[in-house]
């Protein structure tokens, strides 16, 4: 099994062409405020030029927000993370934000934005078609984003959600089965070994995955 995380195009078609639509995002994203694991992937019906813009589309340079995504991830067309430069100012008034508009107070507008909370989406994460993550949300790995979820809260590992706003279907794992795979933690295993584990992590065997481990 190939698992070459330095592709820019991981799937290779049986005539040897790769897939356009899909990239290891890590390979085509180079933005300071966007961290991307190995092996995490996006697939766009229209793949764009600049995958940051389309991902994460207020997220600019030097934010005082990041995006971090980890390992494994898999993110269908149309999902967007929306982060916290997006949001307006609220104490006042109103929130039309009359200084982006002036080039003489546009600076102090910016700065003014400080601490906003990071977006963390933990590993082996499926973000469904059209998913919308809001500002500052935590998801834990293994969860499910259900297709159309807008996902406005913290979500815990292995678990589904879906709808708007997003809320839990159901945990994926029995609580002591999350607590055995979160200790495991293959994503963070050397690659020779996920290799080896792709039969057990497909059969849904546990035990053949504890036994695979650094202690199995």
């Amino acid at each position: 099994m190939p698992l070459d995380p330095t592709l820019r195009h991981p799937v290779v078609l049986p005539n040897g062409a790769t897939l356009p639509n899909m990239v290891h995002l890590n390979q085509v994203i180079d933005h300071p405020n966007i961290r991307i694991g190995d092996f995490t992937y996006a697939n766009d019906f229209d793949p764009p030029a600049d995958w940051a813009a389309r991902l994460a589309p207020y997220l600019y340079p030097g934010a005082p927000e990041r995006l971090e995504i980890g390992r494994f991830c898999q993110i269908a067309h149309g999902a967007r993370f929306i982060t916290a430069s997006a949001n307006h100012a609220m104490d006042g008034l109103t929130t039309f934000p009359f200084p982006v508009f002036d080039p003489a107070g546009i600076a102090d507008y910016r700065d003014s934005f400080t601490g906003l909370p990071d977006t963390l989406i933990g590993h082996d994460v499926w973000i469904g078609h059209g998913v919308l993550v809001l500002p500052g949300v935590r998801v834990g790995s293994g969860a499910i984003l259900g297709a159309g979820a807008v996902v406005a809260r913290d979500v815990d590992p292995y678990t589904i959600v879906a709808g708007n706003p997003a809320r839990p279907v159901r945990p994926r794992f029995a609580p002591a089965t999350v607590a055995l795979l979160l200790d495991l933690a293959w994503w963070d295993w050397p690659l020779d070994r996920i290799r080896a584990a792709v039969p057990a992590l497909l059969a849904g065997d546990l035990e053949a995955l504890r036994a695979l481990g650094p202690s199995g």
